[in-house]
C-alpha cells in the first residue's frame, strides 16, 4: 500500500482533483484514480471529496493506492482467433458459448483466461483484476469481435471513443417475422426488466438512452437477415430492441424468440468492428464472417427447408 501527501500549488488553483492526481501520479491512468476517490480513498484537508471537487492552493491532499490484487483466474490455452494484435490492442473473434470474464458459474473458459495465457500481464488494468484488458463485451451466446485493450492508455483511448459513439459496430442476426419497412430505427431506454431482474427490458422510467439502427438484408418467408448498426452498448440491446418492435432473435427464448434445433442461444454476430487507433489516430476497422452454423441456417432459408 502507498500512501501519498502533499500540498496543493498555485498552479492546481480550481483544477478538479481528479485531473490534478493524473498529471500528478503519471503512473495511474484517470480512471483509476476516479475509482479510488470513489472509494473514499483521497481527502482533502482530512475529508473525502469527490471527482469534481475544485481545487485551491494549500489543500492538503492524502491519498491511499493499496497495493494491486492477486487474482486466481488461470490463465488457459484456448486458442483464441486472434484477428489483429500490436502493442496497445487486440482483436478477437469469440466463439458461441464463451463468456468474456470470469463470473458467478464461470471462472475458467471464459475470453480472459485465454487472454491470460496468450498476453500474460500484458493488458490493461483498468476494470479490474477480473476484467484485464475487457473495455467492452457481447453476451455469452453473441460470437464475434471484440477490441482488447493491452495499457491503460489504450483502455481509457477506446473508452473514450466508446461514450462519445464514434466506434463502429455492425451486427448481423435472424429476426423473426416479414418486416413491413427495409430500414429502421428504435431509440428506446433500456433497463433492468422491472418484473424480472434477470432481464433487461424497454424501460422508460428507469433506463438509459439506447439506440439501434437496422436494416433488411434478406427477407424470407418467417424471418429475416438483418444488420443492425448500435449507437449505444447497453446490455442485450439489439435483443430487447427487435423484440421490443415485434422482431425477436431466432434463438433468443429469453426475449421472444423461437428456438432454433442444434443452436445455443441468439442468432447474434458482431461482425464489423472499427476505431481510431489508440497509438496513431488512424481509423482501423476489421471484419469476420458469420460462423458456420450461421451460414448453414441461411441456406436451409433460402432453399426454403425450414421455416421459425
Amino acid at each position: 500500500m502507498n500512501r501519498y501527501c502533499f500540498m496543493a500549488d498555485q498552479d492546481a488553483e480550481n483544477e478538479r482533483i481528479d485531473k490534478y492526481l493524473t498529471d500528478y501520479l503519471k503512473k495511474h491512468s484517470r480512471s483509476f484514480l476516479q475509482k479510488l476517490i470513489k472509494e473514499g480513498q483521497v481527502s482533502v484537508n482530512g475529508k473525502p471529496v469527490k471527482n469534481n471537487y475544485r481545487l485551491h492552493e494549500e489543500d492538503r491532499i492524502e491519498l491511499t493506492v493499496p497495493e494491486p490484487l492477486q487474482t486466481d483466474i488461470l490463465p488457459e490455452n484456448l486458442n483464441l482467433d486472434i484477428v489483429y494484435e500490436d502493442d496497445s490492442v487486440l482483436i478477437v473473434n469469440k466463439p458461441k458459448g464463451m463468456v468474456v470474464h470470469p463470473s458467478a458459474g464461470h471462472a475458467s473458459g471464459t475470453l480472459v483466461n485465454g487472454l491470460m495465457y496468450h498476453c500474460k500481464d500484458r493488458l490493461s488494468g483498468i476494470n479490474g483484476v477480473l476484467r484485464p484488458g475487457i473495455v467492452h463485451r457481447i453476451d455469452m451466446d453473441t460470437t464475434g469481435l471484440l477490441i482488447v485493450c493491452k495499457n491503460d492508455q489504450a483502455h481509457n483511448c477506446i473508452a473514450a471513443q466508446l461514450k462519445e459513439h464514434s466506434i463502429t459496430r455492425r451486427y448481423y442476426a435472424l429476426a423473426k417475422g416479414h418486416f413491413k419497412e427495409m430500414e429502421g430505427t428504435v431509440d428506446a431506454p433500456i433497463g433492468r426488466n422491472p418484473s424480472n431482474r434477470l432481464k433487461m427490458a424497454v424501460n422508460r422510467q428507469t433506463g438509459k438512452n439506447a439506440v439501434t439502427h437496422y436494416r433488411v438484408l434478406e427477407q424470407f418467408s418467417s424471418c429475416a437477415l438483418i444488420e443492425c448498426r448500435l449507437e449505444t452498448g447497453r446490455t442485450h440491446q439489439i435483443r430487447v430492441h427487435m423484440s421490443s418492435i415485434g422482431h425477436p432473435l431466432l434463438g433468443d427464448t429469453i426475449y421472444g424468440g423461437p428456438a432454433v434445433k442444434n443452436v445455443q442461444g441468439q442468432m447474434l454476430h458482431a461482425g464489423i468492428i472499427g476505431f481510431m487507433h489508440p497509438d496513431t489516430g488512424e481509423y482501423m476497422e476489421f471484419s469476420s464472417e458469420l460462423p458456420g452454423y450461421f451460414r448453414d441456417i441461411l441456406k436451409r432459408l433460402r432453399k426454403g427447408n425450414v421455416k421459425y
